[in-house]
């Protein structure tokens, strides 16, 4: 995936999880307030740590197909 597009995706995300926050800090929901502080970060993480999945044409083919 292009930078650029894990920038954008890494914003939204924390955007999102800001919004979250407030949001149900002002419903007085601690629990889930605490969740989303955690998740939000933690996507945010997951998306830079790990590699996105790409599929190659002799990956796709099974193992009698390949004899």
């Amino acid at each position: 995936m292009p930078v650029h597009i894990k920038i954008g995706l890494s914003v939204a995300i924390a955007l999102v999880a800001i919004a979250g926050w407030f949001y149900m800090g002002s419903l007085g929901q601690i629990g889930p307030q605490h969740a989303v502080a955690f998740l939000g970060p933690f996507m945010v993480f997951s998306l830079w740590l790990f590699p996105e999945v790409t599929r190659h044409p002799a990956d796709a083919k099974t193992p009698r197909q390949r004899s």
